[in-house]
């Protein structure tokens, strides 16, 4: 019997399927097993340490390989470790759970509040409605709203995935109403370019998980805090350029078909109409939300704790009558994301406790010492490395749980600033080649506009042009704002 092609398409689809969640459970199944394996195996290792630096690597590398394959949820591993540490007398409760008592940890938690309310309300999408109806109907003046609104969307949804959740329908809205190719360039072009600053807006504005893990980790290593004001100030020349060479690089790859866009306006005006007038709730929200920018934005006057201002708001979001939350959707909130950050920043606590950052630090020192004669060729090697090792550990937060404590104690040993060094960690860290390297590259991925190599393409530009912008950032423009690469 010969199969239709719709049959064949459905069939292959099917397979493939089938094949994907093999190739999962073959692999959740094996890290399964692997990390109790592997962490038995080094703890029996004769390696010359002491013997809670022993435990500690054993543990330390079991929930490495249960990051990487996921068999349970990247919280409950970080719960795991921590129970380990302490319960296997590694060190101190105190030490082992001392993540839960960082503010970065509170500070992530009254983000999810505030995102939660504003996906609520209607907030978000409202804004983003009454932005976009402005900004014109022409192919190009769509992409430079929408690359505009995926940046103040960050101050007001900090997840990129949730900002990706609410851009997304206006992508779908905007194509289909122009009634454009869901395959054409455009549609392609706009859905791939938003997917990819959604992922890289989350380590240049102190807010979502990326950002607040690095802030974490430098507050816990260092004890230095790190203000929004400072991180936004130190993004804001690579952010803006960033944004400008996505449109240009987008505009570049996929030339708009021969017919333009037509709709927007009428488009984004129909949907603001249909969501009726302003309500109380967005008013109390849109409130809240300004209070708490102000505050974060001025605290290099204040130098009241954004973590301080961001969970007090959060608490005023969810009080009867002066916030916008009840109950049921604080209960909402994903606590295994929390308890994964604040397992974390305790994993680093013990790794510095134990000692063993300084044990590695040394083959660290070893095999980059030459590649920082000067600030371009530190930036360069810092950059990439971070670009690479994100390979490896696609999960961001992972990824910096396991680097960037070592690299905070090589910085503080060698005469180099920290927080310049945590800032271009997280950025080299940010940015990606594969879908499989963010869970919003893997969002957008879903909505079948574009395909891999669309995005290796639009990832491998914007790569090289913040390594270029870098260059000139780190060496010139960071010291002007008390920023210097060394001490």
């Amino acid at each position: 019997m010969i199969r239709t092609f719709s049959e064949t398409v459905l069939v292959a689809a099917q397979q493939s399927a089938w094949m994907r969640e093999l190739f999962v459970a073959l692999r959740t199944n094996l890290g399964l097993l692997l990390g109790p394996a592997v962490a038995c195996f080094i703890w029996m290792l004769p390696l010359g340490v002491t013997p809670d630096q022993q435990k500690t690597l054993a543990i330390i590398a079991l929930m490495i390989i249960y990051w990487l394959t996921e068999p349970i949820d990247h919280g409950l591993t970080a719960l795991i470790g921590c129970y380990l540490f302490w319960a296997l007398k590694v060190t101190k409760f105190s030490v082992a759970f001392s993540g839960y008592t960082n503010s970065t940890i509170w500070f992530l938690f009254s983000s999810l509040l505030m995102a939660e309310a504003a996906s609520r309300t209607g907030l978000a999408k409202r804004l983003g409605y009454s932005f976009m109806r402005r900004v014109g109907n022409s192919s190009g003046q769509i992409r430079s709203g929408f690359i505009a609104l995926t940046f103040l969307l960050a101050f007001f949804v900090p997840s990129g995935m949730g900002r990706l959740g609410l851009l997304a329908p206006l992508t779908v809205g905007i194509v289909k109403a122009d009634g454009l190719s869901e395959r054409g360039n455009f549609a392609k072009g706009l859905f791939v370019m938003v997917t990819s600053i959604c992922g890289l807006i989350d380590v240049m504005v102190l807010s979502g998980a990326t950002s607040m893990m690095t802030r974490g980790i430098v507050e816990e290593q260092t004890g230095i805090q790190l203000l929004w004001s400072q991180w936004l100030f130190a993004c804001l020349p690579l952010t803006l350029f960033t944004l400008f060479a996505a449109i240009g690089i987008v505009r570049w790859l996929y030339p708009t078909e021969a017919a333009e866009p037509s709709a927007g306006i009428q488009y984004f005006q129909k949907e603001l109409s249909t969501m009726g007038p302003w309500t109380g709730a967005e008013k109390k929200l849109l409130f809240w939300f300004s209070l708490a920018m102000v505050l974060w934005a001025t605290d290099f006057l204040h130098h009241v704790n954004p973590a301080v201002v961001g969970l007090g708001v959060g608490l005023a979001l969810s009080l009867p009558k002066l916030g916008v939350l009840d109950i049921k959707a604080a209960k909402q909130i994903n606590f295994f994301i929390i308890i994964f950050s604040a397992g974390a920043l305790s994993t680093g606590a013990v790794l510095q406790d134990t000692k063993i950052l300084l044990l590695l630090t040394d083959r660290l020192v070893a095999f980059i010492q030459p590649f920082l004669g000067n600030a371009f060729t530190y930036t360069i090697t810092i950059y990439i490395a971070a670009f690479l090792y994100h390979f490896i550990f696609a999960n961001r937060q992972t990824m910096l749980v396991t680097s960037l404590p070592l690299l905070l104690v090589f910085a503080m040993n060698h005469g180099l600033n920290a927080i310049p060094l945590a800032l271009l960690w997280t950025i080299g860290g940010g940015g990606g080649l594969f879908v499989y390297q963010s869970g919003v590259y893997v969002l957008g991925y879903s909505y079948g506009y574009f395909d891999a190599k669309d995005f290796i393409k639009v990832g491998l530009l914007l790569t090289l042009v913040q390594a270029i912008l870098l260059v000139v950032i780190v060496p010139y423009y960071w010291p002007l704002i008390g920023l210097s690469w060394v001490r």
